[in-house]
């Protein structure tokens, strides 16, 4: 596995590099994906896709979650994208193949992306995963790392607790800290030198993961990796940009939730607008 497993000769030949990049997440965990892609990207449009009214996907069937990820995928096609990504580890670990299969743009997924950050910052090969506990039993960042480096050695932590934590904005709560500690002690007894913060809410639990890992465990943001990764594919495949003018933001959803524009600018890190509800 490469860090383009998606791309194909002559794949970029009939897309536009002034298109959008399609983003696509279960609820709003992805916006840190696109805040990211913001930051790294800024003449980059984004369309950006979060399934309000069908979160949480960990509790779904592999059935189900395959084919709300197709349905989604084949919108935002629609939308004619340049560049799918997958910033949902759940969505990733179950149907990142199947999207890859539908889909005439390439795809990256954040699980991809953050296996090979977690073994460019690691010295040892001991790596720390933490995630939701459907992306922690589906094995898929075992599967990634080892993909790249069999010698690796992880050591993986499912933290059911954290997403509530965050959506609740209890991001350097007492109640988090002693979450995190427990959920980290195995983890750390393990000698790990990385960290892979397996799921797209954890980003905003950095300051205090940091904290909680010490200064010697690099922590592996997943949204951050997407986004270099991201910067590299549109460089090698003549996708960037070229009009240095500001970009459109557009924001899909299947349901506004009272609490949406509260959480989803805290996680976007800025104001929320150009939200559309899709009816399904």
């Amino acid at each position: 596995m490469g860090a383009f497993p998606t791309t194909l000769p002559g794949m970029s030949e009939h897309l536009d590099p002034r298109g959008a990049i399609g983003v696509f997440d279960s609820g709003v965990g992805g916006l840190t994906v696109v805040r990211a892609l913001m930051e790294r990207l800024p003449f980059e449009s984004i369309h950006y896709f979060g399934d309000t009214a069908r979160v949480p996907y960990g509790v779904k069937s592999v059935q189900t979650i395959a084919h709300y990820t197709t349905q989604i995928a084949e919108f935002l096609l629609e939308k004619r994208v340049k560049l799918l990504i997958i910033a949902c580890n759940t969505m990733a670990a179950v149907a990142a193949q199947l999207v890859r299969d539908l889909s005439p743009t390439p795809v990256l997924d954040v699980i991809d992306a953050g296996a090979v950050s977690a073994l460019a910052a690691s010295r040892s090969k001991r790596i720390g995963v933490i995630g939701t506990p459907t992306t922690i039993n589906s094995n898929a960042y075992a599967r990634a790392i080892h993909g790249i480096d069999p010698e690796a050695r992880l050591t993986s932590q499912a933290c059911a607790l954290f997403v509530p934590l965050v959506e609740e904005g209890w991001l350097d709560h007492p109640v988090t800290r002693l979450t995190a500690q427990e959920y980290l002690k195995p983890v750390l007894a393990e000698n790990i030198d990385s960290l892979v913060l397996g799921c797209t809410h954890y980003p905003l639990l950095k300051p205090l993961l940091r904290d909680v890992v010490g200064p010697d465990v690099a922590l592996v943001d997943s949204a951050e990796a997407m986004a270099e990764q991201t910067a590299a594919l549109l460089a090698q495949r003549n996708l960037s940009n070229p009009e240095r003018t500001p970009p459109t933001y557009h924001f899909w959803v299947t349901d506004v939730p009272l609490r949406f524009q509260t959480i989803g600018e805290r996680f976007l890190g800025r104001g929320l607008n150009n939200v559309h509800v899709v009816q399904w």
